[in-house]
């Protein structure tokens, strides 16, 4: 017996945006509303033509972004999230060192938005104002936890929230340089993280140094442990 729902090879028959679930229809207007959002700004007159490419109508595309711009901001860095490991998959990151590992999983950000540049200026401008602040702010931990997972982070103390702390403001500073640079390749961009990110490796290596060795540490369980037991 045929699934009618299925395609010749198998697999599920993609869901008409009609049919969708407000999740579903967010995930699938996240990556169409740059395009949009670079000439209208990231508000109703872009939902409404990133809907009419889809197919949908506008007041539906509405109720997927309730919070209305910085939902639809949210949602495209969402999409970004998930290309990640699309252009930057896990072999090429295992054959790479840590620093290398994070370089290419920015670049693959970067790449992912290159065309993009004023739809993330508008962003940012958004992003930036003081009301979005929290909002910013866990929308960068997020991209730099991402970053950190796929690089093989597997940290669980301090230092899993410092370096993604420290690592979201590296990609938010390459970010400003970014939607400004007209250089051929994005040189300064590329410049400017590989000159951040050695810095992030060098203050990685000073705090490696400076962490106290436990073995040097006063303990007094040690200390009363050897008054019980002296050493012979």
């Amino acid at each position: 017996m045929t699934d009618s729902t299925a395609n010749p090879a198998g697999e599920p028959a993609p869901i008409a945006p009609s049919e969708m679930t407000l999740d579903e229809l967010r995930e699938a207007l996240a990556p169409v509303l740059p395009m949009h959002a670079a000439f209208d700004g990231w508000g109703e007159a872009a939902l409404a033509q990133a809907a009419d490419e889809l197919g949908v109508p506008a007041d539906r595309a509405r109720l997927a972004f309730p919070g209305g711009a910085i939902d639809m901001i949210d949602a495209w860095f969402v999409s970004i999230d998930a290309e990640m490991p699309v252009r930057a998959p896990a072999p090429m990151l295992r054959a790479r060192k840590v620093r290398d590992r994070i370089t290419r999983l920015i670049a693959a950000r970067l790449d992912t938005m290159e065309i993009h540049r004023e739809a993330l200026r508008r962003a940012l401008a958004i992003l930036a104002m003081p009301q979005n602040a929290p909002r910013a702010a866990r929308l960068g931990w997020r991209a730099a936890d991402g970053m950190w997972r796929l690089a093989g982070d597997t940290a669980v103390d301090l230092s899993f929230y410092t370096k993604r702390l420290t690592l979201a403001g590296v990609y938010a500073a390459t970010l400003l340089v970014f939607v400004d640079d007209q250089t051929d390749n994005f040189a300064d961009t590329r410049a400017f993280l590989d000159r951040r990110i050695a810095g992030v490796m060098r203050f990685e290596k000073l705090k490696a140094q400076l962490k106290p060795d436990p073995d040097r540490m006063f303990s007094p369980v040690r200390f009363l442990g050897r008054l019980r037991y002296p050493a012979s």
